[in-house]
């Protein structure tokens, strides 16, 4: 073989080393930047998500005035990669089996979940005892610094249903979380 033939086969031989170490430089470049800023962009491409409808019973089993009716149910939450189960409370309120009101069951002071004082007629809260009035949420007594928070609901082919979610707590106004 003639000094010039290979003198050309090197020369090739390393213009295609030099093209595939700029070609993996730049891929080791940018897929870690790709999957970085998909991280970071993603939240704007999410669709939004819609009202969480909860379906909590058929509404005419539900009490007519007092007691109030206590509807737990369980719930898929995701928190980045983790998945869980969460048990979430709401209580349901009704004079006539018609018009329905339906408390998150979180007490707006320190969020621990209120239950039913049938000797008081109210809605107590153990942390600090505050009381909520049950036809009303409006805070009767104790720390809470704003009443009961108050879910949509809806009543479809005899099934009452609510809107769920939770509020920030500790603060007067009714801040969704």
């Amino acid at each position: 073989m003639s000094e010039r033939s290979m003198s050309v086969s090197n020369t090739g031989r390393r213009r295609f080393l030099r093209w595939a170490t700029a070609v993996s430089a730049v891929g080791a470049a940018v897929l870690p930047g790709l999957s970085s800023l998909r991280a970071f962009c993603s939240p704007t491409f999410e669709k939004p998500e819609g009202k969480r409808w909860v379906k909590l019973g058929e509404a005419d089993l539900f009490d007519l005035d007092l007691p109030p009716t206590k509807v737990d149910f369980s719930e898929t939450v995701n928190d980045a990669w983790v998945e869980k189960r969460v048990l979430r409370s709401v209580w349901v309120y009704t004079e006539d089996g018609e018009k329905f009101t339906v408390y998150n069951a979180h007490c707006t002071h320190l969020g621990c979940i209120v239950f039913y004082d049938k000797d008081k007629r109210v809605l107590h809260s153990p942390c600090h005892h505050g009381l909520f009035d049950v036809k009303e949420g409006t805070v009767l007594a104790g720390p809470p610094p704003r009443p009961l928070d108050t879910l949509e609901w809806k009543v479809e082919d005899g099934i009452l249903y609510c809107a769920y979610q939770d509020f920030r707590v500790g603060i007067p106004q009714k801040v969704p979380v």
